[in-house]
């Protein structure tokens, strides 16, 4: 298994390499692995031993983040070092406050962790949710150095659970602890004997509990919302989410609605054009005159990093990826105490299944089931129910980071 683990990295890297010439994302991959360990070597200061946080994407950093912050908080003597595997990732976090240095990370290889982790020595290691790497965890293993997996989270149909999983199981085994998001994955690890594992909870919701407090004012964004209160949020949509916003859009004229989709390359702002040809969009706000503005019902925004700040501009929230792979952060949204609507891929989002059992979280599979929800939040009862279950959710739910934090305090990891 072990061949195929390491023929899979190469096929992959294959792949990528020959897409980069036409695919943006595989080109940014492929340069930014480009004389990466000289990169590291100029920038890493002598003699200090970091702690290594590595993220998959934009995403798991924001899982991660509050970690960061409370010890840039409580030790900023501490160095920081973020990995990254997507540019998706990188490219937008690469300038981040909370870390001294950002990488990409090295393709897994025996080799490359050999070499990464001679390099850097970190003091600890952190990852996020779903991230097993098998030459990185076993040099790991073999340096002595902790390795903690924050927010994680296992169900039965994943293959460590599988007859034939042992190669995966022995990635697990190389963890130190594992801090997981519900009692259940405790179980399902302790399942195939890893007990190293503990409940603390997912420390997004810690990161979200403090958005309201650190939203930012958005100028343009309220000229373009005047005072209209039916105002709609679509937060990271694709394709198949805005396909849902231009049928519903024909029979709802009243409302307000901002677009920010996941993908801003040119050729989905170019489709989103055609889609929404009626659309104002962020970047070119300035050249728009105060009666378009006033008058316009839609306004996509074609940058990164508002969305988290948005949401608080909303009535309600539809949150984008139900379509595809699986939805986004729903937790952004809610934090603010708005509904939150979503599609019908979500079952492995606990966050989302909470939400909507308690009245706060909607899926939707058609335009017909988005326009019913949003009529039925017309009355005024269920909507305030709605609202005030969603904050509730989000503050009863934090407390996280505290857990990872005195457990690290506790095996004098930061000092």
């Amino acid at each position: 298994m072990r061949l195929l683990y390491d023929l899979g990295i190469g096929f992959y890297v294959l792949i990528l390499r020959l897409l980069s010439p036409f695919h943006t994302k595989a080109r940014l991959w492929v340069r930014g692995r480009s004389g990466i360990f000289e990169k590291i070597a100029q920038a890493l200061e002598k003699d200090i031993k970091p702690i290594w946080f590595h993220f998959a994407s934009l995403g798991e950093f924001e899982q991660g983040r509050s970690v960061m912050e409370q010890i840039r908080k409580k030790y900023p003597q501490e160095k920081i070092l973020i990995t990254f595997f997507s540019p998706s990732g990188y490219e937008i976090r690469k300038n981040t406050a909370l870390a001294d240095y950002v990488f990409y990370l090295p393709v897994d290889t025996a080799r490359n962790a050999k070499k990464f982790l001679a390099l850097v020595q970190p003091k600890f290691a952190v990852f996020t949710k779903y991230e097993y790497w098998y030459h990185y965890f076993r040099e790991l293993k073999r340096r002595g150095t902790p390795l903690f997996l924050v927010s994680a989270i296992f169900r039965e149909e994943q293959i460590f659970f599988k007859w034939y999983g042992g190669f995966f199981r022995r990635i697990l085994k190389d963890v130190s602890f594992f801090f997981t998001q519900n009692i259940d994955s405790v179980y399902w690890l302790k399942a195939i004997h890893i007990k190293q594992a503990g409940l603390a909870g997912d420390t997004r919701f810690d990161r979200v509990a403090a958005l309201v407090k650190q939203r930012r004012t958005i100028t343009e964004v309220e000229r373009f919302i005047g005072q209209t209160q039916e105002v709609l949020i679509g937060g990271s949509t694709w394709p198949e989410d805005e396909q849902l916003f231009e049928q519903w859009r024909m029979q709802s004229p009243n409302w307000k609605v901002i677009l920010a989709p996941h993908e801003i390359d040119e050729q989905h702002l170019t489709n989103i054009q055609q889609r929404f040809p009626d659309a104002l969009f962020f970047s070119r706000f300035s050249t728009y005159a105060d009666e378009l503005i006033a008058d316009a019902k839609l306004l996509i925004i074609d940058n990164i990093g508002m969305l988290s700040s948005l949401y608080g501009y909303g009535k309600m929230a539809y949150v984008g990826g139900g379509f595809g792979v699986g939805i986004h952060n729903t937790l952004e949204a809610a934090t603010y105490g708005i509904p939150v609507l979503f599609g019908p891929k979500y079952a492995k989002f606990q966050e989302a299944k909470d939400l909507i059992e308690i009245g706060a979280g909607f899926s939707v599979g058609n335009v017909q089931e988005f326009r019913a929800v949003l009529h039925a939040l017309t009355d005024p009862q269920k909507y305030s129910t709605s609202s005030v279950n969603a904050r509730a959710y989000v503050q009863e739910k934090a407390g996280a980071t505290q857990i990872v934090m005195k457990y690290l305090e506790a095996q004098q990891l930061l000092s």
